[in-house]
């Protein structure tokens, strides 16, 4: 891409994992984000508008996180190739922000010289700052900056420190203006004179070299957070932490149906509201059965369930940015060690419960291939958040509310956290035996850099939130709302005698009552089969489908009560419980096989764990069906 007069000048966010880099770029950029994907690989590309003084605009790109270029992920690579201007549709950067946690200075510079080597002006962003100073660390920023020849800034982007110096910096980029086409030297693993050596003798030539530097710098480590060490002492003890992480979830699931309760009344009470006013304004006809039949009926049965999704997000959220979520891995590794696996692979499959998709990409991150494979297999199984909807809905029709631990524990969310547990000892079993025949292998080790806890930022979790809020009425908008109303145009033919048909005679009934053999020995019929076809666009379009096929014929009390008694007419407690069991295994998202396909470059891997996970569910769904 040619850069032009009028073409915003680009910078590169380039930082480790835990630096603060996503929160810095959330501040730049507020709301004026894309996520797209770079082209030829799945890695997602995050840029963002930043608004400079006098209204000039400057795109910001958010790298992944990465700990050098050795280029052994695909995040390393990703990474090398957009500075080096390799990445198609996104010219090379005119500049780069590089961010580092200043507490942990020693291990995080080793990413400064290759950076320093793209030739472009950069900006050093000592992030955290405020937790170096309440904790006793030093370091002369001004040395620091002779020292490698960069600018240097101190900032804390939790808090919006340093955000005047790094928007002085943009400034300077924009007057300057985009640079011409130029060749980028190669981010390599050189030394500081350019000549190639082995990559563990480059290593030690540059810790060597930053310690030199941090000496010259003055630089005095922080000292050890009180906090952060007491917590630990209880977070990682062998017992208390499993027992901690344990109480947490518990925690978590008690809140995504205790909590969510009043906002999913209110939500569901705005759309029925709103659906009678639209009915009372359209006149009869196609179009008002479309559109409130057909859409309000189908879309608004699913996003009664966003504030469920939500709340977990938020949980999650916190997780994240106190810190604990790496310490959640350190207890997960003894586990994943015993399965087969790296304890690397947790994060992984710990992302999976947003969403597969990601958590696929994630285990680029896994170096030993077959470790990865056998996390891109086991994924799916995590309880993704579009499963959530569908949990929410038959647990709701079919288990009434009971205290099991007092108010710290009902019995719906005993069930919903037992689904969770059985997709996760369907994953480690699945692991188990993957890593002992088809993939068989040695874990490699696991270390990992554990950050000090910290307050997160209100103003960090209100943007994920807002974000996942428009991704998931995003799919609400796009996915659902075309598969409910190609859903419901087949409600509406053949005509007879000029007048929509039953829904029997529809063609979307004939198409139900074709398959419903195949799914009739579960305790289905084939509403439900048109549901379970229907969900391979997207788990939660099974609520939208059942929402249309049970509200056409009263369509102004479409809602998720209306849905509950149309399925307990439809179901017994064991299908119901097989429906669960069935979504539970099942891999009922054609976005996850894609991407897996593209991950194993074939077909070979993603035909294999549809077909396992779909007799797996199948079967469980039988077995259900059967004995309760």
């Amino acid at each position: 891409m040619a850069p032009t007069a009028t073409r915003p000048a680009v910078v590169a966010l380039v930082g480790p994992p835990n630096s603060g880099k996503s929160t810095l770029f959330n501040r730049l950029t507020g709301l004026r984000q894309k996520v797209g994907n770079y082209p030829g690989v799945t890695v997602e590309k995050h840029v963002g508008r930043v608004r400079l003084v006098g209204g000039a605009l400057l795109d910001l790109v958010d790298l992944p996180g990465v700990n050098g270029f050795s280029a052994r992920t695909l995040d390393e690579r990703v990474t090398r190739d957009v500075l080096e201007g390799k990445a198609e549709g996104l010219p090379a950067p005119d500049a780069i922000v590089l961010i580092v946690d200043v507490t942990r200075l020693e291990s995080q510079l080793m990413l400064c010289e290759p950076i320093l080597e793209v030739g472009v002006p950069t900006l050093l962003v000592l992030n955290m700052a405020d937790e170096l100073e309440r904790r006793g660390g030093e370091i002369d920023d001004r040395a620091l900056g002779d020292e490698l020849g960069v600018d240097v800034v101190r900032a804390a982007a939790r808090t919006g420190r340093g955000l005047d110096a790094v928007y002085s910096f943009f400034d300077h980029v924009h007057q300057r203006g985009p640079l011409p086409d130029r060749p980028c030297p190669a981010v390599s693993n050189t030394s500081a004179r350019g000549v190639a050596l082995p990559t563990v003798d480059v290593f030690a030539r540059r810790r060597r070299r930053i310690e030199t530097i941090l000496s010259h710098a003055g630089y005095r480590r922080a000292g050890p957070s009180l906090l952060t060490e007491r917590l630990d002492n209880v977070l990682l003890h062998r017992v208390w932490g499993p027992a901690l992480f344990l109480a947490i979830v518990l925690l978590v699931f008690q809140a995504i149906f205790t909590w969510a309760t009043p906002l999913m009344d209110g939500v569901e009470w705005a759309i029925a509201g709103s659906g009678l006013w639209l009915a009372e304004l359209l006149p009869e006809g196609w179009f008002r059965d479309l559109l409130i039949d057909g859409v309000w009926a189908g879309v608004g049965s699913v996003v009664v369930f966003l504030p469920q999704i939500l709340i977990l997000f938020l949980f999650i959220g916190i997780l994240e940015d106190s810190g604990y979520m790496a310490r959640a891995a350190v207890i997960a590794d003894r586990l994943m060690h015993r399965v087969g696996l790296q304890g690397r692979a947790f994060l992984p499959l710990l992302s999976a419960y947003a969403c597969a998709v990601p958590a696929i990409l994630a285990a680029r991150t896994v170096e030993d291939e077959r470790d990865r494979m056998a996390t891109i297999f086991v994924a799916p199984f995590m309880t993704c958040s579009a499963r959530l909807p569908v949990y929410a809905l038959l647990i709701a029709a079919f288990i009434p509310e009971r205290p099991v631990l007092g108010p710290f524990l009902g019995t719906r969310a005993a069930t919903l956290l037992g689904l969770y547990l059985l997709g996760a000892v369907a994953a480690i079993v699945t692991a188990f035996v993957l890593k002992r025949t088809l993939l068989r292998g040695t874990p490699g080790t696991f270390l990992m850099d554990l950050p000090s806890y910290r307050i997160p930022s209100v103003r960090s979790l209100g943007m994920r939130l807002l974000e996942r809020t428009r991704i998931f009425l995003r799919r609400a908008g796009r996915v659902i709302l075309v598969v409910t109303v190609v859903l419901w145009g087949l409600t509406q033919v053949p005509l007879q005698n000029g007048a929509p048909p039953s829904i029997e005679d529809s063609l979307l009934g004939r198409a139900g009552q074709i398959i419903e053999p195949t799914i009739e020995p579960l305790g289905y019929d084939w509403k439900i089969g048109i549901g379970l076809i229907s969900s391979l666009a997207a788990r939660e379009v099974i609520v939208g489908t059942l929402g249309t096929l049970n509200g056409v014929e009263e369509a102004e009390e479409a809602g998720s009560l209306q849905l509950q008694q149309a399925l307990q007419e439809q179901l017994d407690l064991g299908s119901a419980v097989g429906l669960l069991i069935f979504f539970a295994f099942a891999l009922q998202c054609m976005s996850t096989v894609a991407v897996m396909r593209r991950e194993t470059a074939g077909w070979r891997w993603p035909a294999l764990q549809f077909g396992y996970m779909l007799a797996l569910a199948w079967v469980g769904a039988w077995l259900a069906h059967r004995l309760i």
